[in-house]
């Protein structure tokens, strides 16, 4: 999935306008959003997917007497999305670990 969304987006050129004086055109705007509705779906399919394997390891996990989450793991994911995404990075991974396992509590 890495590679297919790096191919994807090195064939992409974005530019940024320099000011007022250089705005996007409609044209660029529109490239930007059909570029934008690409990488959704691609989201999307990869979040269903990583929601599908990790309620399959919650539950190959419990049936073998284990707990339904590992707390260490859940913090090494929340750390890793924010050293790759800054400060949202957290929201993020939290939204995909609850897909994954459920609301706690």
């Amino acid at each position: 999935m890495e590679r297919m969304t790096d191919d994807l987006i090195s064939t992409f050129d974005v530019r940024t306008p320099t000011g007022t004086d250089d705005p996007l055109s409609s044209s660029e705007i529109e490239k930007y959003r059909e570029e934008i509705n690409r990488l959704d779906a691609l989201i999307i399919d990869a979040i269903r997917r990583r929601t599908e394997v990790s309620k399959a390891v919650g539950k190959t996990r419990m049936g073998s007497g284990g707990t339904r989450l590992v707390h260490t793991r859940e913090v090494q994911i929340i750390n890793e999305f924010r050293d790759a995404l800054g400060p949202e990075g957290p929201a993020i991974a939290t939204a995909l670990l609850r897909m994954g396992r459920g609301r706690l509590g």
